[in-house]
């Protein structure tokens, strides 16, 4: 492989099919711009429905997934389902990134594991956001419990929406040009932000330029700030077309 080619593992619930789209989609718009180029990989862990006890399951899975990965000897894993981390307990991505990332140093192929729970709360704090709104496909519990976990880290959650889709397929195929008229349904004048999808499952990347444009504030999705992520801990700078705000190069 060229020297400037990076391989992007990401571990994948079994029913999503996003992830494996907008990553790649961002990654191959940003080789329009840089010089780097891009390979993905996945390994799955089952699970269909978004509930509590089948997240618990499916995270269990993801360390035999960070070992498939590492005998690819891929460049960066990413943890691709923020539920399922932030159902596990407040702060719980510093745990799992370091059990993930364990796993691959002991399989001989250490490789930095980003997740996307962790990602967007960083993503977060790179951005000076304060005070959010954040859209979410859970039912209302789960999505309570990723409002608290964003809360603990230091934010202040000031409006949300849980669209209450159970079926992580029927996740998938929520049109994101539903989007912007959710987001007229919160309180977003007083954010500083506007977290669009806290699910990686939930596609918006191609709505995010409208919603910026139509709000006048930066908004970030899971997928995004897993991307921002991904390209910071390989060291590359973190910028991709028509991606929002976090990745427009202005941090």
């Amino acid at each position: 492989m060229p020297a400037n080619t990076y391989r992007i593992g990401q571990i994948v619930p079994s029913s999503n099919t996003t992830m494996e789209t907008e990553i790649p989609a961002m990654l191959t718009a940003r080789q329009s711009i840089e010089p780097e180029r891009f390979t993905f990989h996945s390994s799955r862990m089952r699970m269909k429905k978004v509930v509590k006890e089948e997240l618990a399951q499916m995270d269990a899975e993801s360390d035999r997934c960070a070992v498939e990965l590492s005998d690819a000897r891929v460049d960066v894993l990413g943890y691709a389902c923020l539920v399922a981390i932030m159902a596990m307990g407040r702060g719980y991505h510093r745990a799992s990134q370091q059990r993930l990332q364990a796993h691959t140093a002991a399989n001989g192929a250490d490789a930095p594991v980003v997740t996307s729970a962790g990602a967007l709360v960083d993503a977060l704090k790179v951005m000076k956001a304060k005070r959010v709104v954040v859209v979410a496909p859970y039912m209302k519990p789960l999505t309570e419990l990723v409002v608290d976990y964003i809360g603990h880290e230091g934010f202040d959650v000031i409006d949300y929406r849980a669209l209450e889709i159970p079926d992580n397929l029927e996740v998938a195929r929520h049109d994101p040009r539903n989007l912007p008229d959710i987001v007229k349904t919160l309180k977003y004048q007083d954010a500083d932000a506007i977290v669009l999808s806290a699910c990686v499952q939930m596609p918006s990347l191609s709505v995010v330029p409208m919603v910026e444009a139509m709000t006048g504030k930066p908004v970030v999705t899971a997928a995004i700030a897993t991307t921002y992520a991904m390209l910071r801990q390989l060291d590359l700078r973190p910028i991709v077309p028509g991606a929002g705000a976090l990745l427009s190069g202005a941090y």
